[in-house]
């Protein structure tokens, strides 16, 4: 019986590897909850004309040293049709500090310009394939997606950036063009679950 149960569990697990969007997949759309207690969706977005899904946290170093970029991010290009959309992925009772009273607290210490989501049960980042603090996903109008993985070559220190892969990734969009390249690493902390 203990035999039956692991090779389940180990076929089960061999399932989930790999699993989660790819570039031009179509992701779903989710209603979550943000921080002013409102759900959003990205069928809220009525004129947009792509969305930076970004899954990131309070606690991770990583997410933290990229907050202001995200906020410029949005700054710059939901103006011209690209809105940043944060979601924490993490699970509060692993990591206190991602509550939702504190990332009600961190954006508005932050000042955050974008919506920031509770993925609460861990129901989307699964779905999207998401590993790290921060992990972002550009989705055309239609929800296609289009780039995955790192927002910029230099986690830490934003005057080393030499690579803006997200920023020319928005940019070959907005040209019409294929973002290339369409896909990164993600450096950041792993997400955070009971398992």
């Amino acid at each position: 019986m203990k035999y039956i149960f692991f090779l389940v569990l180990s076929l089960m697990t061999a399932n989930l590897v790999g699993q989660g969007y790819k570039v031009g997949d179509v992701a779903q759309d989710f209603s979550l909850l943000n921080v002013d207690g409102k759900k959003v969706s990205l069928a809220d977005y009525k004129e947009a004309k792509g969305f930076v899904i970004t899954f990131t946290c309070n606690h991770c170093p990583y997410a933290v040293f990229y907050e202001d970029r995200l906020i410029e991010l949005n700054n710059k290009y939901a103006p011209l049709g690209y809105p940043v959309v944060a979601i924490m992925p993490n699970d509060p009772e692993v990591k206190p500090a991602d509550s939702y009273n504190n990332m009600k607290l961190r954006a508005d210490e932050k000042g955050f310009t974008f919506p920031y989501l509770y993925d609460e049960g861990q129901k989307i980042y699964p779905i999207y394939g998401a590993t790290k603090t921060p992990h972002v996903y550009l989705l055309d109008r239609d929800r296609v997606v289009q780039y995955i993985g790192a927002i910029d070559d230099s986690p830490k220190d934003e005057a080393e950036v030499e690579e803006t892969f997200l920023a020319d990734a928005i940019e070959a969009l907005i040209a019409g063009k294929k973002p290339d390249p369409a896909t990164t690493k993600a450096i950041g902390c792993s997400i955070k679950t009971k398992s």
